[in-house]
């Protein structure tokens, strides 16, 4: 794989996880704390941005099967930002470790050649 098309695959794939996790809180947030027409309004900005993630997860230069792993290292690193910056929650020991091994998978899976 060269180079051009690794960083590609991982700026697609930043650009997607920062969709779904953020399509995905706000949704979270509108079912849990809102009400009324600021409920709808983020549930269907939610919903856009959800849709855009599908989208850019499958623009990546690589076959589907060998994103994901990549897709997972990067959602799970992006799934704790989000989880900071919107619910103010900070990873504990136990998620920064499982991570650890959620990225080191995720690696092992896109770039593997065993």
């Amino acid at each position: 794989m060269k180079t051009n098309d690794i960083l590609l695959m991982v700026l697609l794939l930043i650009v997607a996880t920062a969709l779904e996790a953020t399509g995905d809180a706000l949704v979270r947030r509108s079912i849990y704390e809102y009400t009324g027409l600021y409920r709808i309004i983020c549930v269907v900005v939610g919903a856009v941005l959800l849709l855009g993630y599908g989208f850019m997860v499958n623009l990546a230069p690589i076959e589907f099967g060998k994103v994901v792993g990549l897709y997972i290292s990067t959602l799970f690193i992006m799934w704790q930002v989000i989880n900071y910056i919107i619910f103010r929650t900070v990873p504990s020991a136990s998620v920064i470790t499982g991570g650890a091994m959620i990225i080191i998978g995720g690696l092992i899976v896109t770039f593997g050649k065993f």
